[in-house]
C-alpha cells in the first residue's frame, strides 16, 4: 500500500514537458540580416559637455527606461524628451542596472545651442548571421545559436522588436589567428523573411513569415550519438548560394551538452580556409551536418586557431525556439 501511494506522488508532481518540434526540420545555410529594436535605451559610453563629464551617476551598461515618468524605447523618445527642457537642469530618470531599478537624475547642459547629456546610448541593433533550421510544422526558426548582445558593454539585446532579412554577401575578410574575420553584405530590409520573438543564450528564435524554402528535409540527431569525425556545414561564402564544406567534430562535452559550446570541430576544408581563413563573424548559425542527420550549429571560434570552433546540439536550439509558443 505505502508503494503504489508514493509511485501516485511521484507521477502527480513531476511536470510534463511536450515538445513540438519535428523529428525532420527543414536545413539553413542562408545568409541573413538581424535588426533588432531593444526594450530600452542602453547606455553605451559617455562624451564631455563643456569640458567635462556631467552624468556621473549613470553607468556604462545601465538600461534608460523612463524619463520623468515617461516611457523611453528609442533615440527619437529620447530627444523629443529632451527637446521640452529648453535650458540646463535635470530631469528624473529610471534605470536598470544589472537587475535592480534605480531612480536618478539626469543632467542636461546646453552647448551649442543643443541641450546634451553626455551620453552614448543605442536603442537597436543591426549585424548578420547564417539560418540554421526551419521547423515545418510550426515555422518557427533558429539561428546564431548564441545571444546578441552589445559589444561596448556585453549585455544580452532585450526585444521589444525585431526581424531577420534577405542578404548577400560580398565579401570576406579573411580569419588569421589572434584576429577574427567577417562577411560583408548587402542587407536587403524590403525583405523581411521573419519576426524575431527573443534573443537567448542559445540563439535567436522567431516566426519564418514568407513561404517555407522548398528543401529536402533533414532528420535531426541527439547529443549522444555526435561522433568524432568527418561532418560538414552549411553557409554562403558569395552571392547567395549555400555550400558544404568538410569539417571534422573533435570531441563533446557532457557538462556542456545544453551550451553553446557542446563540441568543438575543426575547419579541414581547402576551399574555405582559401577563401575565409577558418570560422568568420556571420557564419554564427551555420548548420552542421554528420551522418546525413543536422547536430547543430556553429557558435564560436578559437581566436588563436581559426579553424577550430565549437557548436550547439540542434536539440538544444529545438527546445529553446519551441519555448516561444508558450
Amino acid at each position: 500500500m505505502k508503494k503504489l501511494i508514493f509511485t501516485f506522488f511521484i507521477i502527480f508532481i513531476l511536470p510534463i514537458y511536450i515538445f513540438a518540434y519535428s523529428n525532420k526540420i527543414i536545413p539553413g545555410g542562408e545568409s541573413i540580416g538581424i535588426s533588432i529594436q531593444s526594450d530600452g535605451l542602453e547606455v553605451v559610453g559617455f562624451y564631455k559637455v563643456r569640458g567635462k563629464f556631467i552624468n556621473k551617476k549613470i553607468n556604462v551598461g545601465d538600461k534608460i527606461i523612463k524619463i520623468d515618468d515617461m516611457t523611453v524605447n528609442s533615440l527619437n523618445e529620447l530627444t523629443n524628451i529632451i527637446n521640452d527642457n529648453i535650458s540646463d537642469g535635470s530631469v528624473n530618470v529610471l534605470l536598470i542596472r544589472k537587475g535592480k531599478t534605480i531612480e536618478t537624475e539626469l543632467i542636461l547642459i546646453e552647448e551649442n545651442n543643443k541641450l546634451k547629456t553626455g551620453l552614448y546610448v543605442k536603442d537597436s541593433i543591426i549585424g548578420l548571421g547564417t539560418l540554421t533550421y526551419i521547423d515545418p510544422q510550426t515555422k518557427i526558426y533558429g539561428s546564431l545559436g548564441h545571444e546578441i548582445s552589445f559589444n561596448e558593454t556585453n549585455n544580452r539585446v532585450e526585444v521589444k522588436d525585431g526581424s531577420i532579412i534577405d542578404s548577400s554577401i560580398n565579401k570576406i575578410n579573411r580569419s588569421h589567428n589572434g584576429k577574427v574575420g567577417s562577411k560583408n553584405a548587402t542587407l536587403i530590409f524590403e525583405s523581411t523573411l521573419g519576426n524575431i520573438k527573443s534573443n537567448t543564450t542559445n540563439g535567436i528564435y522567431g516566426y519564418f513569415l514568407k513561404e517555407l524554402p522548398n528543401k529536402e528535409l533533414i532528420e535531426i540527431e541527439t547529443f549522444d550519438n555526435i561522433k568524432k569525425g568527418d561532418a560538414y556545414i552549411l553557409t554562403v561564402t558569395k552571392n547567395k548560394t549555400v555550400n558544404k564544406y568538410n569539417i571534422k567534430i573533435i570531441d563533446k562535452y557532457y557538462s556542456k551538452k545544453d551550451t553553446n559550446k557542446a563540441f568543438s570541430f575543426q575547419i579541414i576544408d581547402d576551399n574555405l580556409i582559401k577563401t575565409s581563413g577558418g570560422i568568420v563573424q556571420g557564419m554564427s548559425g551555420s548548420p552542421i551536418i554528420q551522418n546525413n542527420k543536422i547536430i547543430g550549429s556553429v557558435t564560436n571560434v578559437v581566436i588563436d586557431n581559426v579553424k577550430i570552433g565549437y557548436g550547439i546540439s540542434i536539440i538544444t536550439m529545438l527546445s529553446e525556439g519551441d519555448k516561444i509558443r508558450n
